[in-house]
């Protein structure tokens, strides 16, 4: 019965765009703020030992916002949500490696992050799982 409800709440396409959004808003967000402060994207970079900086700030630019574009567009979903895990994975290694840091609260605040990535990771393989899916239905 309540499981009837909540079906028909969350079953127009709407709610799943909704949900994507919510999956793709840090990447729209992290694309779009290093596209308008590209110096600042390139110092990010340089921050995390990723050189020759430039390069990787477009390689991230370009993963964030088209990833997110193809999760939201539904062209290449599957592609777009595992190429967004991947660079999540990578990137949670890169910017969240809690296990050198001893001082708190820095120490606990950088592993919730790690963990939450890895959720969000789980979140994409999931997107990437269901439209293939999908595809095979057609």
């Amino acid at each position: 019965m309540l499981a009837d409800s909540v079906r028909r709440v969350l079953a127009p396409r709407g709610i799943l765009w909704l949900a994507l959004l919510g999956l793709c808003a840090a990447y729209l967000q992290g694309g779009l703020t290093k596209l308008f402060d590209f110096a600042g994207a390139v110092a990010e970079m340089q921050h995390f030992g990723l050189l020759p900086a430039a390069p990787f700030a477009v390689a991230v630019i370009v993963t964030e916002l088209l990833g997110a574009a193809m999760i939201l567009s539904g062209c290449g979903r599957w592609l777009g949500a595992l190429w967004l895990a991947g660079f999540t994975l990578i990137s949670t290694f890169v910017a969240n490696r809690f296990w050198e840091i001893t001082a708190q609260p820095d120490r606990f605040m950088m592993t919730n992050a790690f963990f939450e990535h890895l959720g969000l990771c789980g979140g994409l393989l999931l997107v990437a799982w269901y439209d293939l899916r999908q595809e095979t239905r057609r």
